[in-house]
């Protein structure tokens, strides 16, 4: 199990943080996620057998966020 940590922006209220946790739980391979909405970070546990960081980056620009 592997853990990284993602600089998050453009989330602005806890509905943000619950579209950037919902689209990050929906990758294959994420175990847990924890998305800070005061630090601006999303913290993930992941299989990287399965995934890797890349697809996070990508999950969460297409959800209408930036990764720093």
């Amino acid at each position: 199990m592997e853990t990284v940590v993602l600089k998050v922006s453009g989330m602005t209220c806890m509905g943000c943080v619950a579209s950037v946790k919902r689209v990050l739980q929906g990758v294959d391979g994420v175990k847990a996620v924890d998305v800070s909405l005061e630090q601006g970070l999303a913290t993930l546990q992941y299989d990287s057998a399965v995934v890797n960081p890349a697809r996070f980056k990508a999950a969460v620009e297409d959800a209408g966020y930036e990764i720093a």
